[in-house]
């Protein structure tokens, strides 16, 4: 089905994207947007190449079942990567994301080593940004690709779909950036990025499961069952740490006060 593919290239591209825009921003005010907005523009120019290149590839060279099987089993790691470290930041364990602080600390760091105010090209400034847009964004066209090519429908189809819900993200975030000229401390990125975690375990979990040759009982609707699996597994070990967290706090205080 087209969601398949739609929603989770949505979600988990407005994370990068989120992440990119800040310092985007960061090199606008610090040094100039010229510099920052043409690094910016370079990166999309070698990430569209990038994805026409390996996008072909796949769907040329890659039988659709072994596909599913490899992409199932890395969407699998590295989703379980972003639900460890939103499991622990949930729980306590781990300071919660936050974009402002992030955007504050880059903003400093570019005052000391960029120049302001000038309109001129400035090659850190653009570096900087190209190097941004770029690592994020081939963590957007990995997510394009893998989401695209093992979706169930045709692999042509599947690609056009991912990439609709990563361009829908960049619309979006960026229209949202635009408007604010400021980090977009108002997405729930801490939230958003646990959400991605449980749909890129719950996807990986079900392509991998169709690579082994698995027939889901609800077919695509599986998906729905093993988000809700892996939402209320997680939601059961956040509570357990806090309780844990708690105790020890406890504890703690209680030897303390001997």
């Amino acid at each position: 089905m087209i969601w398949s593919s739609v929603l989770p290239s949505f979600f988990a591209s407005m994370v990068e994207f989120v992440e990119a825009l800040t310092i985007v921003l960061v090199v606008g005010v610090t040094i100039n947007w010229k510099s920052s907005l043409l690094g910016a523009g370079a990166a999309m120019a070698v990430l569209s190449i990038l994805v026409a290149l390996l996008g072909s590839t796949l769907v040329v060279f890659v039988p659709i079942e072994v596909l599913r099987l490899v992409v199932g089993i890395i969407l699998i790691l590295f989703g379980l990567q972003w639900l460890k470290k939103a499991v622990l930041r949930f729980s306590g364990f781990k300071d919660l994301h936050d974009e402002a602080a992030i955007y504050q600390k880059k903003m400093n760091d570019m005052k000391r080593v960029g120049k302001s105010s000038s309109q001129k090209f400035n090659g850190f400034g653009f570096a900087t940004s190209f190097k941004s847009v770029l690592l994020e964004g081939l963590e957007v066209a990995f997510i394009v690709i893998t989401f695209g090519t093992t979706s169930n429908v045709d692999k042509v189809n599947g690609i056009w779909t991912a990439a609709l819900g990563a361009a829908l993200a960049f619309v979006i975030v960026v229209a949202l950036g635009f408007a604010l000229r400021a980090p977009l401390t108002k997405i729930p990125e801490n939230t958003l990025k646990y959400i991605v975690g449980i749909m890129l375990v719950s996807f990986g979990t079900f392509w991998g499961g169709e690579g082994l040759g698995i027939v889901w009982f609800l077919s695509d609707f599986s998906i729905l069952v093993l988000i809700a699996f892996f939402l209320l597994f997680s939601g059961i070990i956040i509570n357990w740490l806090k309780t844990y967290k708690l105790e020890a706090n406890n504890l703690r205080e209680n030897l303390e006060a001997k």
